[in-house]
């Protein structure tokens, strides 16, 4: 006889029987002993002996409870076959109308169990269907994206145009501060340059500032950038960026291997870490038998023109208290008439200067351009001395206004009160008193 463990040894539920439980029960079965016997020397209920004797239940197995939603399932994939999106929230309150006794979660679990809610290929992109790699001839095609890192050092936003070598992956990117098209054409020059040539094709999705919003057009200044640089552009079906899978992948990885860790304070030092985190460990990433510049270095790329197409960058900036506009890591002076005013600092591409343009379009000042990140201060002489000669005539060694005086309405204040309320202005004549007269008055009195 087989030593069977007590039933608060076993880890099986009371309503089961292990193997072994059912190796004993068959044995003493057959030995002649009745299910009550059997059952009091397993510790068990006879009905569930007679069960597992008969052959009704399995051991080891679960008794499958009974299925309450079976009666439900024509009608809730009906539902769902008619709107694939249905909220389950607002279908659980039409079954519960129906007899439906289940909770919300419930409903979820048997609808994902039993695959009730139909597959919509639109809205499901690149998940739940077959996806295979692209393979891309040397110096075929650029990828773009803009790439957005949220809560940046400086504030905001921080906005980055990435490229991406379709056949090698070499990564590069470029800081912006918009996504106008003028901010595009800047950001994607500074990318090819960095990636060492153009390719012949450039690939987008409806990417900001180079596709005009809801058509399949270009901006025509992007356009005509484009023509400057003499590739064609692919832009990607539409809800289908993992088209351009290779850029895509390139930003998260941007994203989490270089941005979560990135010790950088301002606009400046973020571009120059991303160009070191680039160089010194995205391009050594091996791709099967060779790295990224390696496979990089076989790319047939063409030279890029050496003067950038000539789009123009604006920049709106607040003039501070010094009467400088601080732009691309440097600060430039303007009249001291604009402080803590709103101006425009514009830059045609490819120009050593940069212009200042008031809210009227007025230019107030024109500088040479420094190297961007070069924490220059350009300030012009005229402007040091018209700042210098506004800060003396503001000077004054008065003492301050005193905070608590009684200062009630003068009379000039109270015509002016009533002719805003439509009330008749009542003025107070001055008194003159005649001595002459008051003495000829005095005189007659008796």
């Amino acid at each position: 006889m087989l030593a069977v463990s007590k039933p608060s040894d076993r880890e099986e539920p009371q309503g089961m029987l292990a193997r072994e439980e059912d190796v004993e029960a068959q044995a003493l079965w057959a030995q002649g002993w009745s299910i009550s016997a059997i059952a009091r020397h397993l510790g068990r209920d006879r009905k569930t002996v007679r069960a597992y004797l008969s052959g009704e239940r399995t051991p080891g197995a679960r008794r499958r409870p009974e299925d309450r939603f079976s009666r439900f399932e024509p009608y809730t994939a009906q539902r769902l076959k008619e709107d694939p999106h249905l909220q389950l929230s607002v279908l659980v309150r039409e079954l519960e109308t129906l007899g439906f006794a289940g909770s919300y979660q419930t409903l979820t679990r048997e609808v994902r169990a039993r695959s009730l809610r139909p597959h919509c290929e639109a809205c499901t992109q690149a998940k739940g269907r077959a996806t295979t790699e692209i393979e891309h001839d040397p110096g075929a095609e650029t990828q773009w994206d803009w790439l957005e890192l949220p809560e940046a050092p400086w504030g905001g936003t921080a906005l980055v145009l990435v490229g991406a070598l379709a056949h090698s992956g070499k990564v590069r990117g470029g800081f912006s501060e918009a996504k106008d098209s003028a901010h595009l054409i800047a950001a994607m020059d500074q990318v090819v340059r960095r990636l060492g040539g153009l390719t012949r094709r450039f690939r987008i999705d409806a990417i900001e500032g180079g596709v005009i919003p809801g058509t399949r057009r270009l901006v025509p200044e992007f356009a005509d950038a484009c023509r400057y640089y003499g590739v064609g552009v692919d832009l990607c079906p539409p809800r289908r960026g993992n088209r351009k899978g290779v850029v895509e992948k390139a930003n998260d990885y941007l994203a989490q291997a270089w941005w979560r860790t990135a010790e950088v304070a301002t606009f400046e030092q973020a571009q120059a870490s991303l160009d070191r985190f680039c160089w010194k460990v995205a391009d050594r990433r091996r791709r099967a038998h060779a790295t990224v510049a390696q496979l990089a270095g076989a790319e047939r790329l063409r030279p890029v023109p050496r003067r950038p197409y000539h789009a123009v960058v604006q920049a709106p900036r607040k003039v501070s208290w010094a009467a400088l506009v601080s732009f691309e890591g440097n600060r430039y002076s303007v009249p001291p008439a604009f402080v803590n005013a709103t101006v425009t600092v514009s830059w045609r591409l490819g120009e050593p200067h940069v212009v200042i343009c008031s809210t009227s379009g007025e230019v107030i000042a024109a500088h040479r351009r420094r190297p961007p990140g070069a924490g220059a201060l350009v300030r012009l002489e005229e402007h040091r001395t018209a700042l210098q000669r506004t800060v003396l005539a503001q000077f004054t060694t008065a003492r301050p206004c005193r905070r608590k005086a009684n200062r009630p309405p003068s009379q000039a204040a109270k015509v002016l009160a009533a002719e805003l309320a439509g009330v008749p202005v009542q003025q107070t004549l001055p008194v003159v008193v005649d001595l002459a007269r008051y003495e000829e008055l005095m005189r007659r009195v008796p």
